[in-house]
């Protein structure tokens, strides 16, 4: 239990955090109220792949609370290989975009701003799996398809596929900006099929998308390059990239701010807006023979661009159950030094849609503690 002196101190540190992040925002044509976005949560939910009316209501609630940008929950490109788990919804086809324009008209009247998050799920995926049975797992190399359990090996790319799926990427792109959505966001991160081209481990290639630290981000450039080609120079695209993976919490894409720079660099040149950097713990540093600075600031060193910086925000254990909700001071000395633009809030918001509101009258310690049995209703 905490004591009456410490719940008055974390409130005046909040107030003062949350003047921060209300401060609207401009990014190029994006034009938010404030500082605090939905970070993507699968939820599994869609059933068919198509998003119905209770993932409007779940996406417009956080609006309806203030919270200036959703990012959709990962959505599946229109290319056989991408899904791995049921019930995650489609960014392809008649039926989901449908789905998605009604969700996009929703956050909308809510207030909101809304990009969906596209994804393929590369060697998380195994031949048994719906919605595309038959269809083996694919991946820059041949891998042995252990980040499922399942004893399948993933199928190395062919360079047809790459640019098959680098296709599906750009319509997906191309029907956001249709649907009016306000940008899009690709999932570099986490140990899917993109982060699998950047990562040396999985990344064996000997071909053009294979070699050196900045020779495997071609994939992930052609991906943008393709997409900024269908949307044009104005409409944002986010880039969501980590260091750690599923399989590997300890993995690195670089062990240093110059050899990360060399993933992030060619991002920049191929047209990304916004560069999103997952960590699951968002206040420690980047590198630590290189000081405090965390890792969302070095990602705005080096690239120049806005930063969306995500990981156990508004939990009072990072990445577990939060027994009750947390104070914003691990936020506080990377948000004076400017090290992110955007906070994008996962857990936190799944398990109480008024949290920002909250945070903006300052009563960010009045937040319901995250649960996992919350995961088993769309609220």
């Amino acid at each position: 239990m905490k004591s009456v002196a410490t719940v008055c101190a974390e409130k005046t540190s909040d107030r003062l955090i949350a003047d921060k992040l209300f401060q609207p925002i401009k990014i190029g044509p994006l034009e938010l109220a404030n500082r605090i976005a939905m970070a993507p949560m699968s939820r599994y939910f869609c059933a068919d792949g198509v998003p119905h009316e209770k993932v409007s209501a779940y996406y417009s609630r956080r609006a309806l609370n203030q919270v200036g940008l959703i990012i959709t929950e990962a959505t599946y490109i229109g290319h056989p290989t991408a899904p791995s788990y049921e019930g995650v919804p489609f960014f392809a086809g008649e039926a989901a975009l449908a789905g998605w324009a009604k969700v996009r008209t929703a956050v909308h009247a809510a207030g909101g701003k809304i990009f969906p998050q596209l994804w393929h799920t590369g060697s998380f995926r195994n031949s048994a799996m719906a919605p595309q049975p038959g269809v083996p797992g694919v991946g820059p190399s041949e891998n042995t398809n252990a980040f499922t359990g399942h004893p399948e090996a993933t199928r190395a790319m062919t360079e047809t596929e790459i640019l098959e799926v680098i296709e599906s990427y750009a319509e997906a792109a191309d029907a956001a900006q249709r649907l009016g959505f306000d940008g899009v966001e690709i999932h570099g991160a986490h140990g899917y099929l993109i982060d699998e081209f950047f990562w040396a481990t999985s990344n064996r290639r000997t071909d053009r998308y294979g070699g050196s630290r900045r020779e495997r981000t071609r994939f992930a450039v052609e991906v943008i390059e393709a997409m900024r080609s269908r949307v044009g120079p104005d409409f944002p695209i986010s880039f969501r990239y980590s260091q750690w993976k599923q399989q590997d919490y300890k993995a690195v894409l670089g062990e240093t701010p110059g050899e990360l720079a060399e993933v992030l660099e060619p991002l920049v040149d191929a047209g990304v807006s916004i560069m999103h950097c997952s960590t699951r713990r968002i206040w420690e540093p980047g590198f630590a023979a290189e000081g405090d600075v965390t890792l969302a600031g070095w990602t705005k060193k080096i690239t120049g661009l806005p930063v969306i910086a995500v990981g156990g925000v508004g939990l009072d254990r990072p990445g577990l159950n939060a027994a009750e909700a947390a104070s914003l001071d691990v936020i506080q000395k990377p948000l004076e030094r400017n090290e992110f633009d955007i906070l994008a809030v996962g857990r936190a918001l799944l398990a109480d849609p008024a949290w920002a509101l909250k945070v903006r009258q300052g009563r960010a310690h009045e937040g319901v503690g995250y649960a996992k049995e919350q995961l088993k209703s769309l609220f």
